[in-house]
C-alpha cells in the first residue's frame, strides 16, 4: 500500500482570513465583511456569502478576537453581577447566560456581591473600567440607574436603563395554594424569603392576596421569615424546627424556595413526621435537586435557564441596536409541578 499524504487538521486560530479568501478566490476584504457580519456584507450575493461561510467552516477558521475588538473598538464582554456563585437558583440562570453568550461570541466577567451594597457599587465600577458593554444582574436590587444597558433577572425596581425579567409571582402563588387547598389543607405554614432577596416582598404579597381570595386564614404563629444567607438546605432546617416548637398544628408548608423546603423536610423527618403523609411540602423554583430529592418536591417551576438565555439575548439586542427604545419588563409564566411531597390532608382528630 503506497504512502499518501496525511490529512491536515487545522488548529483553532491557525487559519488566516487570507487563507479563506484564497480558497474561495475572492478578495480578503470581501471575506472579512461576510465573516465579521459587517454592514457592507448585505450587498454581497447570498450564494457568495454561503460559499465563504462554508469555506471558513471547512478550514476551521476562527476570527481573531483581539483584532476584531481593536478594529471595532469593542470588547464583546458582558458584566455578570450575582449574589452567590454556587447556589442552585443562580447557577441555572448563569448556565443559560453562558450558553447564549458563547453562541454569539461574547465573553462575560462575573462578580459576587453577597447583598453588600458597597461591594455592589465597587464591583460595578470595576466592570465598567474593564470595558464591559452591558450588565446582567441576578437576584440583585440595584440602587441607582446603571451607566450601561442592563438586564436584571428577578429585578423589581423600575430604573432607567434596566430591563427587568420577572416571574409572574401572582400566578405562582395561586397555583401552589390552590393545589394545597384542593388537597384539603387549611392549616398551612409559610416560610417568607429573606429581606434582601429581590423576589421576597413581591412573592409574599402575592401569597397574602391569594390566601385572601381563597378565604384561607394565615396564622402568625405558622409564619417564619428566613434571615440567613445560606445556599444549602440548611437554610430551611432551623426555621422548620421553630414552627414545630410552637406546637401549632399544620398539615402543609409553603416554603419560599426549594432549598428551604428540602431543609424543612429533613427537620420534619427528624421529628418523626412523614412527608407527605403527615405534612405536605411545596417549594418554589424547581432547581435540579427538586426532582431527585426523596420525596421528590412539588414546586412552582421557574424556567431559570431560559430566563438566563432571555437576559443574554435582551442585553445583546440592546447593545447591538444602540437605541434607547427597550423593553422595561419581560414577564415569564411559571408552571406548577406536582411530585411526591404533597398529598391529601389527614383528618385532624
Amino acid at each position: 500500500m503506497g504512502k499518501g499524504k496525511e490529512p491536515r487538521i487545522s488548529k483553532p486560530g491557525a487559519v488566516t482570513l487570507r487563507a479563506v479568501a484564497e480558497r474561495v478566490g475572492l478578495a480578503p476584504g470581501t471575506v472579512s465583511a461576510v465573516l465579521n457580519d459587517a454592514p457592507s456584507a448585505r450587498s454581497i450575493p447570498e450564494h457568495t456569502r454561503l460559499r465563504i461561510q462554508a469555506a471558513a467552516q471547512e478550514l476551521n477558521y476562527r476570527p481573531n478576537f483581539f483584532a476584531r475588538s481593536l478594529r471595532k473598538k469593542r470588547t464583546y464582554t458582558i458584566g455578570l453581577i450575582v449574589e452567590e456563585i454556587g447556589d442552585a437558583y443562580g447557577s441555572m440562570i448563569v448556565s443559560g447566560v453562558e450558553a447564549y453568550l458563547r453562541q454569539h461570541n461574547y465573553f462575560f466577567l462575573t462578580v459576587i456581591h453577597r447583598h453588600d451594597l458597597s461591594m455592589l457599587l465597587e464591583y460595578s465600577q470595576l466592570l465598567v473600567e474593564r470595558g464591559v458593554e452591558g450588565f446582567i444582574t441576578v437576584d440583585t436590587s440595584l440602587q441607582e440607574p446603571p451607566s450601561l444597558p442592563t438586564v436584571s433577572v428577578a429585578g423589581h425596581r423600575e430604573l432607567k436603563g434596566v430591563t427587568n425579567i420577572v416571574l409572574d409571582q401572582e400566578t405562582g402563588a395561586r397555583l401552589a395554594l390552590e393545589h394545597l387547598v384542593s388537597q384539603g389543607h387549611r392549616q398551612i405554614a409559610f416560610m417568607k424569603g429573606q429581606p434582601y432577596s429581590s423576589d421576597s416582598e413581591e412573592r409574599w404579597q402575592a401569597v397574602c392576596r391569594t390566601a385572601r381570595q381563597l378565604d384561607l386564614a394565615m396564622d402568625p404563629d405558622l409564619i417564619v421569615r428566613l434571615e440567613v444567607d445560606d445556599p444549602s438546605p440548611q437554610l430551611g432546617y432551623p426555621y422548620a424546627k421553630q414552627l414545630l416548637a410552637r406546637k401549632k398544628p399544620f398539615t402543609a408548608l409553603f416554603a419560599y424556595n426549594d432549598i428551604s423546603a428540602i431543609g424543612a423536610i429533613r427537620a420534619f423527618h427528624e421529628a418523626g413526621l412523614r412527608v407527605p403523609d403527615d405534612i405536605s411540602v411545596v417549594g418554589f423554583d424547581d432547581i435540579r435537586e427538586a426532582a431527585y430529592h426523596s420525596p421528590s418536591l412539588t414546586t412552582v417551576h421557574q424556567p431559570l435557564r431560559k430566563m438566563g438565555e432571555i437576559a443574554a439575548q435582551t442585553v445583546l439586542e440592546r447593545i447591538e441596536s444602540g437605541t434607547e427604545d427597550y423593553p422595561h419588563r419581560i414577564a415569564v409564566e411559571p408552571v406548577f409541578v406536582v411530585r411526591e411531597s404533597t398529598a391529601k390532608a389527614r383528618v385532624q382528630g
